[in-house]
């Protein structure tokens, strides 16, 4: 019963905000045992919406482990992505929900890629002569992003990691470093280092000397600056300098291209970078 009533409670609630201040001081009194049914039953959506009535409810969602988000979050996540190390980087309920709606897009990657039931580990079947592409659910145009990338499996001849725009490709003949290979693709080689970009290599990177190569299950840290037009790297927390410089105004989303059979590729978004 308590299921019907809720939500219908809502929409007459939430459809008179207007009515004014004598609605806001109702929704300031309301007990956080009461706010966490109510909010339990709404999406995302209506829980932004929520946040922007009075300070009481902007107190209540901004705490990002109370038991809305861990519900939101049993409800989204698989119990295998939840309980393992894969977001130990976002440690909070809804950190880990925001990771989730950014993850691969299994609606926008290469036929030979399939993404596993975690929500966040790409594989790339084992076809012969094929480079084989992923972008994530949500690119970017405004703002500093951060996110995470893990090759978890054998990286073969080719791999890079990077941001694409919506018309960059997402499979090609023979091995290849796709990602990087037109106008519409910035990408970092983990196997010789080297920066790709319009089908040429822009130099090494990182520039150090004997700079060392990437180690399979190492954490790589990528840093989109919309507002400075700069892609960068991080290493085992280390920062490795700017990347690329005057990135395009377009919405460019996290991608990865591979090259190798039943290798797996996982991307958790971590949201705005920590300077210093």
């Amino acid at each position: 019963m308590i299921g019907w009533f809720i939500p219908s409670f809502l929409d007459s609630f939430l459809g008179s905000m207007e009515t004014g201040k004598m609605v806001e001081e109702i929704a300031a009194t309301l007990p956080d045992n009461v706010l966490e049914v109510i909010f339990s039953y709404l999406d995302l959506h209506d829980l932004r919406n929520c946040s922007l009535v009075c300070k009481n409810w902007y107190r209540f969602l901004n705490d990002e482990n109370n038991d809305v988000w861990r519900l939101h979050c049993i409800r989204k996540l698989a119990e295998e992505a939840l309980k393992s190390d894969l977001l130990s980087s976002v440690p909070t309920y809804k950190a880990k929900l925001r990771a989730f709606y950014h993850a691969w897009n299994p609606n926008d990657c290469s036929r030979n890629v399939y993404i596993k039931p975690n929500g966040f580990t790409l594989h790339r079947n084992p076809v012969a002569q094929s480079t084989d592409a992923a972008r994530g659910k949500i690119g970017f145009r405004h703002g500093r992003h951060a996110w995470e990338v893990i090759w978890e499996g054998p990286l073969g001849t080719v791999a890079v990691i990077g941001i694409a725009t919506k018309e960059a490709p997402l499979q090609c003949h023979g091995y290849v470093a796709l990602l990087g290979s037109d106008d519409q693709s910035w990408g970092w080689n983990l196997v010789d280092n080297h920066l790709l970009h319009n089908g040429d290599s822009q130099g090494n990177y990182p520039l150090l000397n004997n700079a060392p190569k990437y180690q399979v299950g190492e954490r790589i840290r990528v840093i989109l600056d919309c507002d400075d037009n700069t892609l960068s790297f991080e290493k085992n927390y280390e920062f490795l300098g700017v990347a690329f410089r005057g990135l395009p105004d377009k919405r460019l989303y996290p991608s990865v291209s591979a090259v190798y059979g039943n290798t797996e590729v996982s991307m958790v978004y971590l949201g705005p970078p920590l300077d210093g």
